[in-house]
């Protein structure tokens, strides 16, 4: 019964002799269904308590599901096991259930509390200023990493080895602030696997008790594991203990936060009598997807080999578009997604990117044609916290009295200006009824502040009015530019280490993209073209993303589709230096693992792939010419159906096939119209009626646009 519903391979990795297994499963290939099984057939067959066993997750929500499923399978309820007694949960999960039984022999309180990252950061602030460091030099964010990544490496302050002055600093800071930590009975996330390392490897008693309850620990994701996760899953196992650990290291894709895809290699060194089984056959793509996929990843050295493989259809060819630029490419996905609505909800589309801000021009073509959409796990671009920062700096360029700007940008980034500062300022502008600009000019002229407060202040005060000054009689994009640099946003965020700082620069550049291409597109009516940037800006992020349970299209990166499945991808931006992205394409190491992020977005699609890449591309606040991604080069020709651009125009012709009139009003297809602004074009779509109808026209000079019917005169 346990084994009737699985394939050869689950079954053999199912019932395996207890021991030590590898298990490379493949995308879609039913890993979580074999670590069920498994843990049911240990129960079953080898008469092993489920509260003898260990199950190691990444995610709370594959965990959740692991025990749903036991729970049903094994009947816990007939056999007196409480599902709250099973060890099943992620690293840090496991970990803070471990403290909490035995938080006297890890020397911490009882009540323990667990900082989370925003209160690690303030920690850290208020020890580098006890310090009496600069704080320019040693940021919070830049400490902050450095913690953590000691920690995930297993060394504590005295282990870490000084290169120079600088790292000397920072482990001086990095024993500081665990001693703050110590005082106040307080540990971080990284602490939980630590602490649990520390006491299991310190404390034999402890040890031997954990290694002989745990007969049997499984573990999900394995190639996704830091150093210190290995080395605290060795510490349960021990040496006679049965190790199940079942991951891919064809999709190990997150080594920019410390996932060591030696890991899994390492394995099998420790464990040489370890069995390896593979899972390859496929349950989510057709043939093609997964014969492009194994020809893409073959390219990678050093794998411990697979090759999926389906009994399913065939399938269509991949996609490949060649686009002329950025704003072509947004548009031929947003059409081809018309055409496929009639086939397929918008819910089981995928819109997949390298960077983030790449969502920034799909986003506002999805919202052109009507399209709801979700970001999944992430924001929207013009709702994304570093954008807010620099649109607040625009804002008070244009309006002093714009309060909520001036609240947001007066301490961003850190000037110095506490809060005891703010509540005057707000006090005086709420007695006298002047917006907080106007108070603080008063304030200023009284010398209300102490010496400190007094210059940071006027500081703020004269960088926007130089700002207005200097920014006059610039062009849109450079005003932007020229903001984001005077302003410090740029090097505040570059000095954020790892992908998310890379993010928010990336995310700050595209914003002065989208105020090159406004220019372009002549968008701004009669209002100054910073004013109409700005409503523009606050119009698309008023519109409401769809709620998780509409029907509506995902936008997400690749790093955030690992797990998910989708019959329709659309994986854009495959342009070397983008994918793979700049900062990996000379390091052989990161190059390997952006391909492995390829196949990754590639092996999410069920039915339909389509890939595409722009011949130009904005990047950098820069037009550039890209070549396409190798990726694409490594797939097999027969394999793919390419298109490319009709004509080099900023924004084509939508493809409309097969047309059908969907509304009687104002205007209709084929028709001639006027716009004050954009000139002439043509009706190519129509929705609803009257004066509200929505208009699709393909203007003359700038491309499509959708518009309201009364913005337009028939000709």
């Amino acid at each position: 019964m346990i084994l009737n519903s699985l394939n050869p391979a689950q079954q053999e990795a199912v019932k395996a002799p207890l021991g030590h297994q590898l298990i490379l499963a493949g995308a879609g290939s039913g890993k979580t269904r074999v670590l069920t099984h498994r843990m049911v057939w240990l129960a079953e067959v080898e008469k092993i308590s489920p509260t003898h066993m260990m199950a190691v997750t990444f995610t709370n929500k594959a965990a959740n599901e692991m025990r749903t499923r036991l729970e049903s399978m094994l009947h816990l309820s007939e056999r007196h096991v409480s599902i709250k007694s099973l060890w099943i949960g992620t690293f840090h999960g496991l970990s803070h259930r471990f403290l909490r039984t035995h938080w006297q022999e890890a020397g911490l309180p009882q009540s323990f509390q667990i900082l989370d990252s925003d209160d690690q950061y303030r920690l850290i602030r208020r020890i580098i200023n006890g310090l009496n460091l600069d704080e320019d030099r040693y940021t919070p964010k830049d400490a902050q990493w450095f913690i953590n990544a000691q920690k995930e490496e297993g060394l504590d302050p005295h282990q870490v080895q000084p290169h120079d002055f600088n790292s000397q600093t920072f482990i001086k800071i990095y024993a500081a602030y665990q001693d703050a930590c110590q005082r106040s009975g307080v540990i971080d996330f990284a602490d939980l696997l630590l602490k649990t390392c520390r006491l299991l490897q310190t404390n034999e008693v402890l040890r031997a008790q954990y290694q002989a309850r745990f007969r049997c620990i499984l573990v999900d994701e394995f190639q996704d594991t830091n150093t210190i996760q290995y080395t605290w899953l060795k510490l349960f196992a021990g040496e006679h203990n049965a190790l199940m650990i079942v991951g891919d290291d064809d999709q190990s894709i997150y080594g920019w936060r410390g996932a060591r895809i030696e890991n899994i290699q390492r394995f099998s060194k420790d464990y040489p009598s370890a069995q390896v089984i593979r899972l390859e056959q496929n349950y989510r793509s057709t043939g093609i997807i997964l014969k492009a996929a194994n020809a893409l990843i073959s390219q990678n050295s050093g794998r411990l080999g697979k090759n999926l493989w389906t009994e399913g259809k065939e399938g269509d060819l991949i996609t490949v578009y060649a686009a002329f630029n950025e704003t072509d490419e947004a548009f031929f996905i947003v059409n081809r997604i018309r055409e496929l609505r009639g086939e397929f909800k918008l819910r089981d589309i995928a819109i997949l990117y390298r960077s983030n801000a790449q969502s920034r021009v799909i986003e506002e073509a999805l919202m052109q044609f009507g399209i709801p959409y979700r970001v999944y796990g992430g924001l929207r671009y013009f709702d994304r916290a570093e954008i807010k920062d620099a649109l607040a700096y625009l804002r008070l360029i244009v309006n002093r009295f714009d309060d909520p700007a001036f609240e947001r940008i007066i301490n961003t980034p850190t000037r110095g200006i506490g809060d005891r500062t703010l509540t005057s300022i707000r006090e005086l502008a709420r007695a006298t009824n002047v917006p907080l600009w106007t108070a603080l000019q008063q304030l200023l002229q009284q010398r209300h502040f102490a010496a400190r407060a007094e210059t940071a202040l006027q500081s703020f005060v004269n960088l926007i009015d130089t700002m207005t000054a200097r920014t006059e009689n610039l062009p849109l994009h450079k005003q932007v530019e020229y903001v984001l640099d005077a302003s410090g946003l740029m090097e505040h965020y570059r000095k954020e280490k790892g992908e998310k700082g890379l993010t928010r620069i990336e995310n700050l550049e595209e914003l002065i993209n989208a105020a090159h291409q406004f220019v372009q597109e002549g968008v701004q009516d009669d209002m100054p073209p910073l004013a109409a940037f700005l409503a523009l800006a606050a119009l698309e992020s008023s519109d409401e993303q769809a709620e998780t349970y509409d029907d509506s299209v995902q936008l997400m990166t690749l790093h955030s589709a690992k797990g998910l499945e989708f019959p329709v991808v659309f994986l854009a931006g495959c342009e070397e230096e983008l994918f793979p992205h700049f900062l990996s394409m000379h390091d052989p190491k990161k190059l390997e693992e952006e391909r492995r992020l390829c196949y990754v977005g590639m092996t999410r699609a069920m039915q339909k792939l389509i890939m595409s890449y722009a011949e130009i591309r904005r990047m950098h606040g820069k037009e550039a010419y890209h070549r396409p991604s190798r990726f694409l080069h490594e797939i097999p020709t027969e394999l793919i159906q390419e298109i490319r651009f009709r004509t080099k125009v900023s924004r084509p012709q939508p493809i409309i096939n097969n047309y059908q009139p969907v509304a009687e009003g104002k205007f209709k297809v084929g028709q001639e119209v006027t716009h004050r602004i954009f000139g002439d074009g043509i009706v190519i779509d129509c929705e609803g009626d009257g004066d509200d109808m929505k208009v699709t026209v393909r203007f003359a000079k700038i491309g499509t646009k959708v518009l309201i019917a009364s913005y337009l005169t028939g000709k």
